[in-house]
């Protein structure tokens, strides 16, 4: 029967497996205040390394045995579900939360989570929890995590499926056949985002924008949800943003070379293979987020915030930018949303069109 992998990871996978990997966050009130600040610090940004599943294969209850039988564990099929579902937590704030030392609001802030990340239970008292998400771990209110199924829902929602090369070098083809029309060589190694239905054999990939698919014994599946930060990380994250600060009006964006290549290269792999009007509208999101009060005010910091173009999570754009085989038309098509070109109003989001409400350009949906 034919099943997505989001389906699969719904109904099985993330309710069981991201309660034993993820981390843990709450909030008390005083917690949800975005701190003041200049934009692109730690107000803002919606990031955190993500949290990574490791690589599955099998059905999602081989998945869940698996991981019980590292930790011991023995369950019976009726409760197979509900044993990891207690684990699993998410924030819910619009911005972030502090993780604090202790169970007190007083209590000093070891670091941040942030909205959509996910965590694992360390240890609980009346309303507080201890979290682990990432290298943070500390206390949060439980007014402000979701548990159970709405933590599983939102999980299902914001996170993202990945699927990595394990084989030498393995074909991507445009269609579920091993005759179709090869579209990349891929490397060991290489990461592709997971964006539609399998059959178990095949694997649907995004590649630059378009549908690609790959024999599924080819590839690791790996699910992705983000984590928080410590102090220390939160820091070094800003140094490296304000290293790359450019000068910046509310039209032309004045940068180097460099940075317009780094563009070019991140608008290579999200809608290389998309019509021109496409590569555009990829740019003018990069810059309606540097122009917003939202995201880092660099176009490296913007590229770079956890969480949010999977190339540069995966290192694609590292990759495309170093060999310096990039289009022409995604060289023209960052210059222009340099020069203050948007086909897409402020428009600071897009992804793969799945019906969601926005402007529909090629394959993707900006809204």
């Amino acid at each position: 029967m034919k099943e997505s992998i989001r389906s699969v990871l719904s109904k099985l996978l993330i309710p069981a497996v991201l309660g034993l990997v993820l981390g843990v966050l709450y909030f008390d009130k005083a917690d949800s205040t975005a701190f003041a600040g200049n934009r692109g610090t730690i107000d803002n940004i919606t990031g955190g390394v993500a949290l990574v599943l490791d690589p599955v294969g099998g059905s999602a209850v081989d998945v869940i045995n698996a991981t019980a039988k590292e930790l011991n564990i023995e369950l019976g099929k009726e409760d197979e579900e509900e044993a990891f579902f207690s684990d699993l937590v998410m924030a819910n704030v619009h911005q972030f939360m502090n993780v604090r030392e202790a169970p007190d609001v007083t209590a000093d802030r070891l670091g941040l989570m942030y909205k959509d990340c996910g965590g694992h239970i360390v240890e609980q008292v009346e309303g507080w929890t201890k979290v682990q998400s990432g290298n943070v771990v500390g206390w949060c209110n439980n007014d402000y995590l979701l548990f159970g199924e709405e933590a599983a829902n939102l999980a299902h929602s914001v996170g993202i499926t990945y699927a990595t090369v394990n084989a030498d070098t393995v074909r991507i083809r445009d269609a579920m056949d091993d005759e179709a029309n090869v579209i990349c060589l891929a490397p060991k190694g290489e990461i592709y985002e997971v964006v539609g239905d399998t059959d178990g054999e095949w694997i649907n990939v995004d590649y630059e924008g378009n549908d690609g698919f790959v024999k599924s014994c080819y590839v690791d599946i790996t699910f992705q949800i983000d984590h928080g930060e410590t102090n220390d990380e939160i820091k070094a994250r800003e140094l490296a943003e304000l290293e790359a600060k450019r000068h910046v009006n509310y039209g032309e964006y004045t940068t180097d070379a460099d940075t317009k290549l780094l563009l070019a290269a991140l608008i290579q792999c999200e809608a290389g293979g998309e019509p021109y009007e496409g590569q555009v509208a990829v740019g003018a999101v990069v810059m309606n987020r540097v122009r917003s009060g939202a995201y880092p005010d660099t176009i490296h910091g913007v590229i770079y915030a956890s969480g949010q173009f999977t190339p540069a999570l995966n290192g694609k754009v590292n990759a495309v930018y170093e060999s310096g085989r990039i289009k022409q038309s995604c060289i023209d098509a960052a210059q222009e949303a340099l020069d203050g070109v948007s086909n897409v109003g402020d428009m600071t989001h897009f992804r793969r069109n799945d019906g969601r409400d926005g402007l529909v350009i090629g394959h993707h949906v900006f809204y």
